[in-house]
């Protein structure tokens, strides 16, 4: 019983810590730290609603269907060379949201976290065509790197949420190993390529 409970703790972790949230979460760090709280609430819940739409939903439902479509379980879409289209799809949703966001002219600072999460998914693809690397804890990793980039551009003390997205990231990173998902390497892995491509593209952006 007391495994079978674990197992389902580490199902909910993964469904709700998805590898799409980076854009959504950098957003409303933004909207809490930086100049940018002092625009209207119609507008920040517009972009992000926006981001939500295409970074998130949108994927996932695409997966899903794609999932259902070859009657794979959710371990099974696992597989390395079954990651390839999933991949491919949160790609495009990130490439259509980013030129949207540039064709409204939405301020830079917030279409560079977008460009991070691309950057980060479009690496995590060329890496699961020869080793198989956690884009759930790449995504963690991507919303360290970014506090980190933002706390040097605006000048802020990220240290507390800083340990927030660590525990978080070691909780998710955990799940994934549960779920044999992922190995200790692949998890520690994917969440230095997070923090290392989201810190890099923010700041040189």
């Amino acid at each position: 019983m007391k495994e079978k409970n674990i197992i389902i703790a580490a199902r909910i972790l993964s469904m709700v810590f998805t590898p799409f949230y980076l854009p959504l979460v950098g957003l409303i760090a933004l909207f809490t730290f930086s100049y940018l709280r002092l625009m209207p609430w119609p507008y920040k819940l517009t972009v992000l609603g926006l981001v939500y739409l295409f970074t998130i939903l949108l994927p996932t439902l695409l997966i899903h269907f794609y999932r259902g479509y070859h009657g794979w379980t959710l371990i099974e879409l696992g597989k390395k060379e079954r990651r390839v289209v999933p991949y491919l799809l949160s790609i495009v949703s990130y490439f259509v949201c980013y030129y949207v966001m540039h064709r409204f002219n939405i301020p830079h600072f917030m279409s560079n976290i977008l460009m991070s999460a691309l950057v980060i998914q479009i690496l995590c693809a060329l890496i699961n065509i020869w080793w198989k690397i956690s884009t759930h804890t790449a995504a963690i990793g991507g919303v360290a790197g970014a506090l980190q980039a933002f706390a040097i551009i605006f000048g802020f003390n990220p240290l507390g949420w800083l340990c927030v997205v660590i525990i978080l990231g070691g909780m998710v990173g955990s799940s994934r190993m549960i779920l044999r998902q992922h190995t200790l390497r692949q998890v520690c892995y994917g969440f230095l390529l997070g923090l290392i491509v989201a810190y890099t593209v923010i700041l040189g952006l």
